[in-house]
């Protein structure tokens, strides 16, 4: 026999999700002791836990899993592959739909596409204060994209226009953005995309640079200098359009609650987690914290089990939300502030994390689907 945690080890499933499969009905523990309430798993029980990996994986629902897992030892498969085979059936058919429909949305692109160039007719100038420019790096570089296949995330995008310069970084999971004061420019909007090193490097040079201190910015043609006395640093652009991020950061109002900023981190820290069995961005599974807004204006990190109900799989209710625990944490860290502004909407609305005392320093964090 073993216990759940012994299971969780030798099954690759987390602790947490076998608890769900027990309460599902799917994956039932041989015996269940009837005073401390622990769970303990046959033999056999293994081996259906990493099936029942496999099949979740897939992307099989619950009630065919179920009779997979009920059908599995027995002599007559013929249920068993029957399931398998409508399975692929389905995945075969959705995907059929989804390539139809991405030749679709391609024609569209192909017939709107205009040949542009990335060269500038005019080169910009502008001066910004050392620590805005330093503080707005800060609060975005984390959510910067690393994918090689979608190099256009793979840098900070420096968004100009009037006296300001708003700074956005995104990875497609999450979104940063900072604004910093601006003078110097009074023409069109101009936006380059600084790749990260280069943005890094500009950093570096800040951190020489006292209070206020104007540095120097400049963009002629597909080249970005920053300029601070005798010293800069400069690069070539990245040569791609960043997505219109002013409308990935409309969200509808919210509640909101206000966060001790290090009472919170360690409530994360040290409080409970789940595993996503969806990949994160680096393809391995993450680990999630369940976050619950309460009506006295703070958040609860909800155990296993708090989150309520809400469809096949457990999902959370409306006033439930799961985010990237170290996604969270980075966002809390680049907010620099001891109290930080929470702003929760639906499960499936990303979560903002804002700072009190300006709308204008901001991040977003996609929501993780409870599958657990």
């Amino acid at each position: 026999m073993r216990s759940i945690g012994e299971m969780a080890r030798d099954s690759g499933l987390s602790v947490s999700a076998l608890r769900f499969y027990d309460r599902a009905g799917v994956l039932v523990p041989a015996w269940v002791d009837p005073v401390s309430g622990y769970r303990w798993y046959g033999p056999g029980q293994c081996e259906e836990a990493r099936l029942l990996t496999r099949l979740r994986r897939a992307g099989m629902p619950l009630p065919d899993i179920r009779l997979v897992l009920a059908g599995w030892s027995g002599a007559d498969t013929d249920l068993v592959r029957k399931l398998l085979q409508a399975h692929l059936r389905r995945l075969e058919l959705g995907l059929s739909d989804a390539r139809s429909e991405f030749s679709a949305v391609r024609a569209l692109l192909e017939g709107r596409e205009k040949p542009m160039t990335s060269l500038r007719t005019a080169a910009v100038r502008l001066t910004v204060p050392a620590a805005g420019l330093a503080a707005a790096l800060d609060a975005v570089r984390f959510a910067a994209g690393t994918d090689p296949e979608l190099p256009m995330l793979g840098g900070v995008l420096f968004d100009i226009e009037g006296e300001a310069l708003r700074v956005v970084a995104t990875d497609r999971y999450r979104m940063a953005v900072a604004r910093a004061r601006a003078t110097g420019h009074d023409g069109v909007r101009e936006q380059v995309i600084v790749p990260a090193p280069l943005a890094d490097a500009m950093r570096a040079l800040l951190s020489g640079e006292d209070g206020d201190g104007p540095v120097r910015l400049s963009v002629d043609g597909d080249r970005v200098t920053l300029e601070a006395g005798d010293r800069q640093a400069a690069g070539q652009c990245l040569d791609h359009d960043f997505p219109d991020y002013r409308r990935l950061v409309r969200l509808p109002a919210g509640r909101r609650a206000v966060v001790d900023v290090p009472a919170f981190r360690e409530a994360l820290e040290t409080g409970p987690v789940r595993t996503s069995e969806t990949p994160g961005p680096d393809g391995t599974p993450c680990d999630l914290s369940v976050l619950r807004p309460e009506a006295d204006g703070t958040v609860t990190v909800c155990a296993d089990g708090e989150e309520g109900g809400g469809g096949e799989e457990g999902g959370a209710d409306r006033d439930h939300v799961a985010v990237n625990r170290e996604f969270l944490l980075d966002a809390l860290a680049a907010g620099a502030r001891d109290r930080l502004v929470l702003e929760f909407g639906a499960p499936t609305a990303p979560l903002a994390v804002r700072r009190a005392d300006t709308e204008d320093t901001f991040s977003l964090l996609m929501p993780v689907r409870l599958e657990n």
